[in-house]
């Protein structure tokens, strides 16, 4: 339908075209006669010389108008179509203000995700949102396996929804400026139906987002998040899973792949050197292909 109505413009375009060269010969031709008294062409020959010019003329500005056209929707398309947009969130913040400049230094919108009742927790935050950055907080949840231990202000399977609603409240209150929330380990609970569900409802009444960190295959904390309308998003590349800068840049050109198909990709990341220098080295190559956006720019709402 689409190639039908472009194709009936462009003959619509050509019959205006046409008429207007006609037109403007006809009125030469009657100037003509008026002026001199006497018929303009003298014979045959004249008539179809000027014919020929006539059609010439309607070829050349035919040809005109269709090149502006073209010029004209081309650059339309270049100026209507958006860039990709990445959100790049590092998480484990609020134990080291060294590595947390690190990547203040990147000069690009970068969310951090910080971790309750540590002991740089409260002072990161602050110095976090002076610079103008996104805050979340970095929720620890129980994981599939008892080797890790997610640290203070753990939400458990075992817990009821009073201690849910009292241990995340008191996370959510311990790191200022937060806006949205993000799960630490968590492979355990974000698979826990009835358990992830009254954990959002607390992050939903304190008009926070929320981003699963997919730390599982096996995760619904997406999934429900969106069926109780939370504006949520999810990971979908890990940056750092093998911390050197070559390893750290494969991913990142793995992200930036994702968000060419799809028009957007999240990626977590950790305060690493080699994260922060990999990224640095890959912001400069990036510039100008996709923009870097905090990850509440890439939420979902239903």
């Amino acid at each position: 339908m689409q190639a039908k109505c472009s194709i009936s413009v462009r003959k619509k375009s050509l019959y205006v075209v046409l008429f207007l060269t006609a037109t403007h010969y006809r009125l030469y031709v009657v100037s003509k006669l008026f002026k001199s008294g006497k018929p303009v062409f003298q014979n045959e020959g004249d008539v179809t010389m000027n014919r020929r010019r006539f059609l010439k003329s309607a070829v050349w500005i035919t040809g005109l108008v269709g090149v502006m056209g073209l010029s004209r929707r081309a650059a339309a398309m270049t100026m209507a179509a958006p860039r990709p947009k990445i959100a790049l969130i590092v998480d484990d913040i609020g134990f080291s203000q060294q590595r947390t400049e690190l990547f203040l230094a990147l000069g690009a919108p970068v969310t951090f995700s910080i971790l309750p009742h540590r002991p740089l927790s409260e002072v990161l935050a602050h110095q976090i949102h002076g610079a103008g950055h996104e805050i979340m907080l970095h929720q620890p949840m129980e994981p599939v396996s008892d080797q890790f231990d997610p640290g203070p202000g753990a939400l458990w399977v075992h817990s009821d929804p009073f201690q849910i609603h009292r241990i995340l409240q008191d996370n959510i209150d311990s790191i200022p400026h937060a806006v949205g929330v993000n799960n630490h380990m968590g492979s355990r609970f974000t698979a826990c139906c009835d358990k992830i569900t009254q954990a959002l409802g607390v992050v939903q009444d304190n008009g926070l987002f929320f981003v699963d960190s997919r730390t599982s295959g096996q995760s619904i904390a997406f999934e429900t998040a969106r069926s109780l309308q939370m504006p949520s998003a999810r990971r979908h590349v890990f940056l750092d899973n093998v911390r050197q800068v070559r390893a750290v840049t494969t991913q990142l050109r793995r992200l930036e792949r994702r968000a060419l198909a799809f028009g957007s990709a999240v990626a977590i990341g950790h305060p690493f050197p080699e994260t922060a220098a990999a990224i640095s080295l890959w912001l400069k190559q990036v510039a100008g292909r996709v923009d870097l956006v905090y990850v509440s720019r890439l939420l979902r709402r239903s």
